[in-house]
């Protein structure tokens, strides 16, 4: 699986005997001298296309770089990844195919891309979110963050879950690592929660992925103007998980 294979994008790589030892944050890895250069290979290509990506955004003529990530977005979300090609999001810009590279390098970088910003924004928006200072008030303001702002961004949410397999083994192991880091928020607040002797759950891990599983699965039934207000729905998600997990 991808995860186990995931060396993170600044790996040291030193000599023990006549094999390499990579270190990365997940461990140690003895590695043949194919896999090292493997490595040093996704690490090039790796940083060519953050150079890439950089030069774009900070290039002045370069104003359909929003619409191109947009398109990219929109056509993913209804075709999927693999379905759908440069020619066809270039169309959606009103671009020529050639002109599209001079916004992105190729396509596995626009999915990268999506994921990545989605995730930042939502790590961002957990920092901003008002959260309390116990471990219960703390998981009712997770319940209903992660609700509020995966409702509003459907398209992307979808890409995030459905299309993680598309991911080169490079581009999956930095999204992994973003969603650890979101993963641990909650895993966090149900231990606090554990040692306070508010909450009592067999597994924190276990509990941690059926509640954001739990959650995240609102998008796919939720539609405005149904018998439900959004209001109503966080209230009776949110006592859901209360019960769940109070000791």
């Amino acid at each position: 699986m991808k995860a186990d294979k995931c060396a993170r994008l600044d790996p040291a790589l030193s000599r023990n005997g006549g094999d390499l030892i990579h270190r990365h944050q997940f461990g140690v890895i003895r590695l043949t001298r194919g896999g090292a250069d493997r490595v040093v290979q996704l690490r090039k290509r790796h940083t060519a296309a953050q150079n890439h990506r950089k030069q774009a955004k900070n290039d002045s003529t370069a104003p359909h770089l929003p619409k191109v990530t947009q398109a990219a977005l929109r056509l993913f979300a209804r075709y999927g990844y693999a379905a759908v090609s440069m020619r066809q999001i270039a169309a959606e810009v009103g671009l020529q195919a050639g002109a599209l590279y001079l916004y992105t390098p190729d396509k596995q970088t626009l999915l990268f891309d999506l994921m990545r910003d989605h995730m930042q924004a939502l790590l961002a928006a957990w920092q901003d979110c008002e959260k309390g200072e116990d471990a219960l008030s703390q998981l009712e303001a997770f319940v209903r963050f992660h609700i509020d702002f995966h409702q509003k961004r459907l398209e992307a949410v979808f890409i995030s879950y459905m299309e993680l397999r598309n991911l080169t083994e490079e581009n999956f192991c930095e999204i992994e690592g973003l969603r650890k880091q979101y993963e641990d928020v909650l895993e966090g607040i149900l231990r606090r929660g554990q040692a306070e002797g508010v909450f009592q759950v067999p597994d924190t891990k276990l509990a941690m992925m059926a509640v954001i599983a739990m959650l995240t699965g609102v998008n796919t039934w939720y539609r405005e103007g149904g018998r439900l207000s959004w209001e109503k729905v966080g209230d009776i998600y949110w006592n859901m998980v209360k019960k769940a997990v109070l000791a």
